[in-house]
């Protein structure tokens, strides 16, 4: 049995993803006071009273279809800009959740009373019939908690007064959510290869998490911006687990806007940092641009593993020689990334999609592979002799020992005299003969050059 689940929903802007951060201990959720922010269901592991569970952040359910048709706000705060074509995907979004789940804590905003939004998401719980909390939220003060009493007119049972913000009877709510909670058995550690899909905005991120999970798992739209969070979907291929990360557009640092755009590029570079292989989408239709070069660097810095995947290549006008054409364009474009398989697809048609997950898989194995270490030692003293190190102001680099210290990233610790010798040029002859030998496709290297008789720490 799978870990249980509890689903936070409400109206826009009463809460649930400060509540989400609340109970899972971390700032995952992007917090914003306009309406709209919250767009895909975000999951993460929480555990209360020694009981775990999987929260589920969801976007606020809008009771305003028809004026939304009509190309009007909502009334009375603005959303969050950009939001209101996604109105309906994310109520949808919601539902699913609430399907879903095992028990569903329903927020209110206790400042405001009872209203017309809230009345609809009450009927659709009762139609659930799923056990679900009332938590009247930003209940901070003595007043509002007392006026909070006027939610029992939405037939949900006792009305729990909180502060998601503050922290205020959170813990009360909790013990109750995880008694309702099924029992289930625990599961294995998480093994699950994890592959994030990154890029600049709009190239096409969560139309491949669809495409690779063969349903609507997140909302697609040609907007930019329109993921906000890292979300995690698990799924096997061919007998191995796999985590599918889609993330936020990564724009350049001086084009992130304040605010919500900020936090997630920030929760875009964790999920990098998380991931075994990244899957790196470029758009077709416009090249490799300095944003997919700025996004490849960060990858790089991290140490992991990538997959250039060249997007929308069914709209690419084909001709003799097109695809060693553009393979070049992005070779030269990303020149760093030598190492690097470069697939073209459509995530849109599904050309070529099949060959993602087994090349990513391919690219963790390498990621993990190590070198016995009288091999790479007698392959170093070959590259030596091929090549002598360049000498400065009459010094000359001395080689003495090699060890493969780590994998994930292969890490390769060179015992030298004098570290101030390694020319960069000739610490790439030394990786380049690495590569020409062991598998290490699409994964980065990373050579550590130490005065002999240096321990690591």
């Amino acid at each position: 049995m799978s870990r249980p689940m509890v689903a936070l929903v409400g109206r826009p802007n009463v809460g649930k993803s400060t509540l989400f951060n609340r109970i899972v201990g971390r700032k995952l959720a992007v917090v914003d006071d306009r309406p709209g922010t919250t767009r895909d269901r975000l999951h993460a592991t929480a555990e209360w009273n020694g009981v775990l569970f999987t929260v589920v952040d969801t976007g606020g359910i809008e009771v305003w279809p028809e004026r939304v048709a009509e190309g009007q706000r909502p009334a009375p705060q603005p959303l969050a800009e950009d939001s209101a074509p996604f109105i309906p995907p994310i109520r949808a979004q919601a539902e699913q959740a609430i399907a879903e789940a095992d028990v569903v804590v329903f927020l209110t905003d206790a400042t405001t009373g009872p209203t017309a939004a809230d009345r609809e998401v009450a009927d659709i719980l009762r139609r659930s019939q799923k056990p679900v909390f009332l938590a009247a939220n930003k209940a901070e003060s003595p007043r509002v908690r007392e006026a909070a009493v006027e939610f029992y007119e939405l037939g949900l049972e006792e009305v729990h007064p909180i502060s998601a913000l503050h922290g205020y009877g959170v813990a009360d709510l909790l013990d109750q959510v995880v008694q309702a909670l099924p029992t289930w058995e625990a599961e294995p550690e998480d093994d699950s290869v994890k592959l994030a899909i990154v890029g600049r905005p709009n190239v096409g991120k969560s139309s491949l998490l669809n495409r690779l999970l063969g349903e609507e798992r997140a909302i697609v739209s040609p907007v930019p911006g329109t993921t906000r969070d890292a979300i995690d979907t698990r799924m096997e291929w061919e007998g191995t687990p796999v985590t599918l990360i889609d993330t936020a557009g990564i724009r350049r640092r001086g084009r992130v806007r304040p605010g919500v755009e900020q936090y997630s590029v920030l929760r875009a570079l964790r999920a990098i940092q998380r991931a075994d292989v990244s899957l790196l989408l470029i758009d077709a239709t416009e090249g490799v641009t300095a944003q997919d070069a700025h996004v490849a660097q960060f990858i790089l810095e991290e140490g992991c593993g990538v997959l250039v995947l060249v997007n929308k290549w069914d709209a690419v006008p084909k001709g003799r020689g097109t695809q060693r054409e553009y393979t070049a364009h992005v070779r030269e474009a990303l020149k760093f990334l030598d190492y690097v398989p470069v697939l073209f697809i459509s995530a849109l048609t599904g050309q070529g999609v099949e060959r993602v997950i087994p090349q990513a898989l391919e690219i963790h194995a390498a990621r993990h592979y190590r070198i016995p270490t009288g091999e790479l030692n007698r392959l170093i003293r070959e590259a030596v002799v091929r090549h002598a190190p360049p000498g400065k102001a009459g010094k000359h680099l001395k080689i003495y020992y090699v060890t493969q210290a780590e994998v994930a990233p292969p890490t390769f610790v060179f015992s030298v005299n004098d570290p101030e010798l390694v020319h960069f040029s000739y610490e790439r002859y030394l990786e380049n003969r690495i590569r020409e030998f062991y598998p290490f496709t699409g994964v980065p290297l990373r050579l550590v050059f130490r005065p002999r008789g240096r321990k690591e720490k």
